[in-house]
C-alpha cells in the first residue's frame, strides 16, 4: 500500500517545524552525537534526547550536539518516551521515535516525512529489505515474526517488524492512549493504533550494528529473553482488555445471557494464561539449563512453574484450535532449543562421532585409550566416560548419521524435536487438539526433547504410530482381521523399530503378538514377532560379528547396581539393603507384571499406559525424560497420575543441583522421593477408581 508512493519525489521542501523527534537513551556516547547531526542533516531541529540512567557523558553530548535533553531516572523504554512527550509545545503535530546506538538507517525519514499526508503511523520494516534481515539475530526474527503473527490472529492486522523507528501523529498518539512504561511500548502502540482504526504504513528500512555502546536487549540471550517476555505479556494484557471492552459494548447493544458472556470471556482468559505461561516459561527456563553451575537451578524453577501454571490451565479448556494447537507446540520448542543440553547428549555426539572414524561405540568407552587422538573439546563434559554404549544399534545408527552431516547440540536437538512434533501430529489424528495438547503443551515433554535434547522422542514416535494403526486394523472384530492382517504386520514392524531404538518396547510387541495369536492363530502371531524383531536385527547387524555382539555393558557398575530417582527400589533399600547390589532382581517383578497384564488386557492403549507406569514404579533407574514414555498414550484418558507426574517430575533436578554442589550421591530424599511419586500414585488411583466407579455405575443402568 506504501509502494505505490515509494517512487515519488518532494515538489516542495516540507515544514519540519511541528516534528519532535525523542530519543531515548543510556550510555550511548559514543553515537549521540552523529545521530542528533544525521537527523539535523534531513531538516529536523526539534530533537529531546531522554537520558534515562546514563553512567557516561550521553546528556552532555547531546546538549553539544543541539539536542533538548531531558532526564529520566526511573529505568524503561516507554517510560524515557513517555518522559519525552510530556510538556510538549502546541504546534508539535508529529513526534519521531528512534535509537540513539546509531543502529537506524535514518536515509528512510524523507519518505517518511512524506507519507504524513497519507497515513497516521508510519513505520520502519527492518525485515523487508536484506541489510536489515542479516543484522537482526535469530531470537530477534523469532520474536518479531511470531508477535505480529499473534497480533494478527488477535486484532485481523498484519505487522512485520516491532522496531524503534516510527513516525505517529501526535493527536493519534494521545487518542491510543499509552499506558506500558516498559519494553512493551512499541508493541501496545501498534495494537493500539489497530484498535483505533489509525491509517498505518510500513515502509522497508535499512538497520545496522549498533555503532556503540552496549545493547541492553538484543545484544544478550537474557535481554532478548526479557524483552519476550514483555512483548507476549502484553499482547496478553491487550487482548484480554479487548476482550472485555468487546464484552462491555456487545451487552449494551445486543443484550446475552450472563451465563454466556462469562463462558466467553472465561474461554478468551483461560487460553491466553495457559498461553503466555507456557511461553513466557519457556522464555525465562532457557537461560538456565546448564546445571553444572548451582545457581541455575533457581531460575530454572521459576520458569518450569510458570510453564507448569500455563499446562495446568489448559487442562479447562473446552476447545482448542489447530492455529493455537501448533503455534504454542512450535514455538516453545523453537524457544528451548537454544537451552543448554543436558549431559547425555554429548554421549550422543561422541558415539555418532567415533562411528564415523571408523569405532564402534560399544567396544570403546570414551576414555579408552584408542580414542584419545580423536577427542573434541566438549569431551570432558560426556558423562559415564569408562562406560561403553548402552543405546540400541539403530539409535547408534541415527547419531552417525546425524554427526556425518555435523556433530552439534543444535542439530541433534532438532532431529528430536522433529519427532516430538509429529508425535504431536499423529495424537490430533486420533483426538482433538485440546485434547492432544495434554502432549504437545506438556512441559515435561517440551523440555525433554527440545530443552534438554533426550532422544527418546524417537522410539516413542514409532510406538505411537503403531498404536494409531493397530486400533484402526479393527482388531476386536474378527470379521476384519484376516483383511487387516497387512495393516497389523505395518503396526509390529512400526514397534519393532520403536524397541530397536529403545529396548523397553519389547513387552509391546509381546502383547500385539498374544493379541494376534488370541484373535487369529499361532501362524500369524509367530510372523508378527519376526517382523517385529526384524529391525534390531538388522540394525544390529552393522556392529556384531560371529565372534562378538555386546550391545549391552551388563557388567558396567551403571548398569549392573546404577540408581536414580527410582520408587519401589528405593523404599526396598531401607528394608533390606541387598536389593542395591544388583537391578536384575527387579526383572521378576516386572516380568510377572507383564504376564499378568497379558492375561487381563486387550487394548493397545491401556496395556502401555499399564506397562510403562509398571516399569517406572519399578524400576531402579529413573530419570526425568523416562515420564515421557507414558504421557501419549494418556492422551484422552485424564488420568490424574500422568497429568501431575508432568509437574512433580521437575524434582528430579534436585540431583544435578546437589552434584552441582559436589555431592555425588545421584539419590534423592525421602521427602523428594515422595514429593516426586505420591501425586504420580495418588492420581491413578484416583484415575482407577473412578473408572471403576463409572463403569459400576454403567452395569447398573
Amino acid at each position: 500500500m506504501c509502494d505505490q508512493l515509494e517512487n515519488q519525489i518532494l515538489e516542495t521542501s516540507l515544514d519540519l517545524r511541528n516534528v519532535l523527534v525523542i530519543i531515548p537513551v543510556k550510555d550511548e556516547a559514543e553515537t549521540i552525537a552523529a545521530v542528533i547531526e544525521n537527523l539535523q542533516s534531513f531538516g529536523l531541529t526539534r530533537i529531546r534526547v531522554v537520558d534515562n540512567g546514563s553512567s557516561d557523558r550521553s546528556s552532555e553530548i547531546a546538549q553539544a550536539a543541539g539536542a533538548e535533553v531531558l532526564v529520566e531516572p526511573q529505568a524503561g523504554y516507554g517510560r524515557a518516551c513517555w518522559r519525552g512527550l510530556q510538556g510538549l509545545a502546541p504546534e508539535i503535530a508529529w513526534i519521531l521515535f528512534c535509537d540513539g546506538d546509531g543502529s537506524d538507517e535514518l536515509s528512510c525519514i524523507p519518505k517518511m516525512l512524506e507519507l504524513r499526508q497519507q497515513y497516521d503511523l508510519i513505520l520502519g520494516d527492518r525485515r523487508a529489505t536484506a541489510q536489515g534481515r542479516a543484522v537482526m539475530t535469530p531470537v530477534q526474527h523469532f520474536g518479531n515474526g511470531l508477535a505480529g503473527w499473534l497480533i494478527n490472529w488477535g486484532w485481523g492486522y498484519k505487522y512485520h517488524d516491532l522496531g524503534p523507528l516510527r513516525l505517529i501523529n501526535r493527536s493519534k498518539l494521545e487518542q491510543i492512549a499509552m499506558t506500558d512504561r516498559g519494553f512493551g511500548w512499541t508493541v501496545e502502540m501498534q495494537v493500539r493504533a489497530t484498535e483505533e482504526d489509525l491509517k498505518i504504513c510500513e515502509i522497508p528500512v535499512n538497520y545496522r550494528p549498533r555503532q556503540g555502546g552496549r545493547s541492553k536487549i538484543s545484544g544478550t540471550i537474557s535481554g532478548s529473553l526479557q524483552a519476550g517476555t514483555i512483548i507476549l505479556s502484553t499482547l496478553g494484557k491487550l487482548y484480554l482488555t479487548r476482550q472485555l471492552r468487546n464484552n462491555k459494548n456487545n451487552n449494551s447493544l445486543a443484550p446475552k445471557p450472563h451465563s454466556a458472556q462469562n463462558s466467553s470471556l472465561r474461554s478468551h482468559l483461560l487460553l491466553w494464561l495457559s498461553i503466555l505461561g507456557l511461553l513466557i516459561g519457556a522464555v525465562l527456563m532457557t537461560p538456565y539449563g546448564d546445571f553444572r553451575q548451582s545457581s541455575n537451578l533457581i531460575g530454572f524453577s521459576y520458569g518450569a512453574g510458570v510453564m507448569c501454571g500455563g499446562f495446568i490451565v489448559s487442562w479447562w479448556l473446552k476447545s482448542l484450535t489447530p492455529l493455537w494447537f501448533w503455534a504454542v507446540a512450535i514455538a516453545t520448542r523453537i524457544i528451548l532449543l537454544f537451552m543448554y543440553p543436558g549431559d547425555d547428549i554429548w554421549r550422543y555426539l561422541w558415539e555418532g562421532y567415533i562411528q564415523n572414524i571408523g569405532f564402534s561405540p560399544y567396544d570403546y568407552a570414551p576414555n579408552a585409550l584408542e580414542l584419545v587422538p580423536y577427542r573434541t573439546p566438549w569431551w570432558s563434559q560426556i558423562n559415564h566416560l569408562r562406560v561403553a554404549a548402552i543405546y540400541p544399534p539403530l539409535t547408534q545408527l541415527g547419531f552417525r548419521f546425524l554427526a556425518s552431516l555435523t556433530p552439534a547440540v543444535l542439530l541433534f536437538k532438532i532431529s528430536f524435536a522433529i519427532a516430538d512434533l509429529f508425535i504431536c501430529w499423529l495424537l490430533t489424528k486420533k483426538f482433538t487438539y485440546q485434547a492432544a495438547s495434554f502432549y504437545a503443551w506438556n512441559p515435561l515433554v517440551i523440555y525433554a526433547f527440545a530443552g534438554g535434547g533426550h532422544y527418546d522422542s524417537w522410539f516413542i514416535l514409532p510406538l505411537v504410530a503403531a498404536w494409531v494403526l493397530w486400533e484402526r486394523t479393527a482388531t476386536g472384530d474378527n470379521r476384519r482381521e484376516s483383511g487387516n492382517f497387512p495393516s497389523i504386520l505395518a503396526a509390529a514392524l512400526l514397534v519393532g523399530i520403536s524397541i530397536a531404538i529403545k529396548w523397553i518396547s519389547l513387552p509391546i510387541l509381546g502383547f500385539i503378538s498374544w493379541i494376534t495369536w488370541r484373535k487369529l492363530n499361532l501362524p500369524a502371531a509367530i510372523a508378527i514377532s519376526l517382523v517385529g524383531i526384524l529391525p534390531i536385527c538388522l540394525a544390529a547387524s552393522a556392529f556384531c560379528s560371529v565372534d562378538s555382539c555386546s550391545l549391552i555393558p551388563t557388567s558396567s557398575t551403571f548398569v549392573s547396581h546404577g540408581r536414580s530417582a527410582e520408587l519401589l527400589p528405593h523404599f526396598l533399600a531401607q528394608v533390606w539393603h541387598p536389593s542395591t547390589k544388583t537391578n536384575s532382581i527387579f526383572a521378576l517383578p516386572l516380568g510377572l507384571v507383564v504376564l499378568y497384564l497379558l492375561w487381563q488386557v486387550r487394548n493397545f492403549q491401556q496395556f502401555a499406559i499399564a506397562f510403562f507406569a509398571s516399569l517406572l514404579a519399578i524400576s531402579p533407574i529413573i530419570h526425568f525424560w523416562y515420564f515421557t514414555w507414558i504421557v501419549p498414550f494418556a492422551v484422552g484418558t485424564k488420568n490424574w497420575g500422568v497429568r501431575l507426574v508432568s509437574i512433580s517430575a521437575f524434582v528430579y533436578f534436585f540431583l544435578p543441583y546437589r552434584q552441582a554442589l559436589g555431592d555425588r550421591n545421584w539419590q534423592l530424599s525421602d521427602l523428594e522421593t515422595y514429593l516426586l511419586w505420591l501425586p504420580f500414585v495418588a492420581g491413578f488411583g484416583w484415575s482407577y477408581w473412578r473408572s471403576l466407579a463409572v463403569s459400576k455405575q454403567k452395569s447398573s443402568n
